[in-house]
This record gives C-alpha cells, structure tokens and sequence, in this order.
C-alpha cells in the first residue's frame, strides 16, 4: 500500500503562483511514477502532469505546458507541481497519484494510488 497527502492547495488570484505538494509513504517512493490529475467543477478528471519514477520523463498536458512543471524530492518521498500563471480555468481538485514502474503516463488506470486531492481556486 502507498499512502499519498496531498497539501497546498487554496485560493489565488488570476496570474499568480501555487505549489502543490504530495507526500507519499509505504512502500519505496523511488520505484512509483507520479502523476497529478483534476477536477473541474461539472467536468471528468483530467491529466495534468506526471513525471516517471526515475525521474527522467515528465509528461505534461497541452493546457499546462510552459506554466506547470513537476518534480520529484525521492529523500523526501514527496513529488511537487508548482503552477504559475494560473488562470480561472485552473479551479479544481487536484490529485497527485502513484504508478509502479511507471513512465509518466497521461492514463488514469494505470495509477494504483490516489491521494485526497486539494482545492485550488483561480479568482478572476
């Protein structure tokens, strides 16, 4: 078992910055892709960004490109997504999650463990 808490999320006006956090603990941190997911208010979940358990793929949906990036801490156990220039669009729960092996894949089932996820609001 893997457990993941994800951690500041809040809200923000329009253009500004937020950092996600999740730390993770259970099994070896090292050897889990993370990936960070959404939920819009009325909408599905969606990808955001993921980054593979070695650290060297990171994968990144067209929406977030250039304002996202994610990283990883492996002493820490905890994986990252500092978010700049956010826009209204950006308002939803946030979901980090853990796939063994994984190569930062933008699919949802193939991640095995999901976090609580956080509120992020984007005021405009």
């Amino acid at each position: 078992q893997v457990q993941l808490v994800s951690s500041g999320g809040g809200l923000v006006q329009a253009g500004g910055s937020l950092r996600l956090s999740c730390a993770t603990s259970g099994r070896e941190f090292s050897n889990y892709a993370m990936g960070w997911f959404r939920r819009a208010p009325g909408k599905d979940r969606e990808f955001v960004a993921a980054i593979s358990y070695t650290g060297r793929t990171t994968n990144y949906a067209n929406s977030v490109k250039g304002r996202f990036t994610i990283s990883r801490d492996n002493a820490k156990n905890t994986v990252y997504l500092q978010m700049n220039s956010l826009q209204a669009e950006d308002t939803a729960v946030y979901y980090c999650a853990a796939d063994a092996y994984g190569i930062a894949t933008p699919t949802m089932n193939a991640y095995e463990y999901w976090g609580q996820g956080t509120q992020v609001t984007v005021s405009s």
